[in-house]
């Protein structure tokens, strides 16, 4: 195998960044003007937005075609589901998520943002703070995101006016200190116009900070390597009668840390101890392998192990157990009811669960607990106790969000009705 193969991995600087806002915060218009400036559309791409901009009677090109690619977001203009698109600079590479703005769908942005390293709230500079811009906030802070980015757009409308941005950057600040985002930056920007997108434009000399790309381009990005090994069993192939010479081994992606030829492990949830026998991809054997390589383990002992259970580093183990509290985004139409079949699947095991507690939702506004009478309906967020009927395997979501996470399927129609943050 090409040894350059192996240290891709390690090597892509790759960046992933969702992008929320209310209803015409201008989310769209500003990944557009980002490929737009950074030459990431094809010229057939382009020509299609020319076409139907001019057809929508625009006197300048719609960035925002580039990513409102549905029917309905065509005919509403409005983004309905998650859009991904892709582009790069020559100093690192990028996958934007670009989430709903409507209330309604603030299901879709948790999942356009679950694996985001960095978050963009647009605000309006004309219409200040909203209800939703908070809500974006709270999501981006349950979610782990470690960066913020609160791009105030549009300053164009508001005369490039730096006390405009000074109300804002200070009302929002509040909020998220007492959220306790850490890592915060304002960034205010004209993306129909392209001023502190990519350029920074005439308009805001008053502002000396990086421009949006600058910081993109910039920001940190820690990833998953570094953590303690996860490594879930996705697939165990077993010995052929005629291959005496063959052992089990056990496939899977590594969602966290890394591991060696000859490390000590431990299964869980057996609790058998054992050693890293030899670590293989596509044929060939590796001396060792980062988070997020998919390979397979061969170790040093015959152990029981089945789909669903996971490999960890002997002496940085998880927590195994049949009860979790979690903070939990509900999706579905249909309200929980704790008395309803559900499934919770985590990495890859999947088990029945049971609600025993819905203990409060949340009030974005003021970040307070509300009653939850026992359910939560579409959109809310709340604070959860599941009792399972196996034990997963799994560390709080502030230390390792791969096994922190959880989605919640309802037996009987199979539909995915929440996203769940182990606490």
């Amino acid at each position: 195998m090409d040894p350059a193969f192996t240290r891709t991995v390690d090597q892509v600087d790759l960046l992933r960044f969702s992008t929320a806002g209310s209803v015409d915060d201008g989310k769209s218009t500003l990944i557009g003007r980002l490929l737009y400036d950074t030459k990431s559309i094809f010229e057939d791409q382009l020509s299609a937005v020319e076409s139907s901009s001019r057809k929508r009677g625009a006197d300048d090109v719609d960035l925002s075609l580039l990513t409102d690619g549905l029917i309905a977001e065509r005919e509403q203009g409005i983004t309905i589901d998650v859009a991904y698109r892709y582009f790069a600079t020559p100093k690192r590479k990028f996958i934007i998520a670009d989430t709903p703005g409507h209330e309604q769908y603030t299901r879709n942005m948790v999942t356009g943002a679950s694996t985001a390293d960095l978050a963009i709230v647009l605000i309006d500079a004309a219409k200040g703070l909203s209800l939703q811009s908070r809500r974006h906030a709270l999501i981006a802070h349950l979610l782990g995101i470690p960066h913020v980015v609160v791009a105030i757009n549009k300053m164009d409308l508001v005369g490039y006016a730096q006390s405009a941005f000074d109300a804002i950057r200070t009302e929002f600040t509040e909020f998220c200190t007492r959220l306790g985002i850490s890592d915060l930056t304002f960034i205010p920007l004209s993306a129909l116009r392209g001023d502190m997108v990519v350029a920074r434009g005439e308009n805001l000399a008053w502002y000396p900070g990086p421009t949006l790309l600058e910081m993109l381009e910039s920001v940190s990005v820690v990833g998953t390597r570094s953590g303690a090994l996860r490594f879930p069993v996705q697939l165990v192939t077993r010995p052929i009668a005629t291959d005496p010479e063959q052992i089990r081994s056990y496939m899977g992606r590594i969602e966290s840390g890394g591991v060696a030829r000859g490390d000590a492990v431990t299964v869980l949830p057996s609790g058998h101890r054992t050693s890293v026998r030899a670590i293989m991809t596509l044929g060939a054997e590796l001396p060792s392998a980062y988070a997020p390589q998919c390979v397979t383990l061969l170790l040093a002992d015959e152990i029981d192990i089945s789909r669903g259970d996971m490999i960890v580093a002997a002496q940085q183990a998880p927590r195994a157990d049949k009860n979790v509290s979690a903070h939990l985004c509900w999706m579905d139409n249909e309200p929980l009811a704790p008395s309803r079949r559900y499934l919770v699947k985590h990495t890859t095991r999947t088990v029945k669960a049971m609600f025993t507690e819905v203990t409060h939702r949340i009030d974005v506004a003021s970040l307070g607990q509300l009653p939850a009478d026992g359910t939560l309906r579409m959109n809310d967020i709340g604070s959860v106790n599941i009792k399972l009927q196996q034990p997963l395997v799994f560390d709080s979501y502030r230390d390792n969000r791969a096994t922190g996470c959880f989605i919640v399927i309802d037996e009987t129609t199979n539909h995915t009705v929440a996203a769940g943050m182990i606490q």
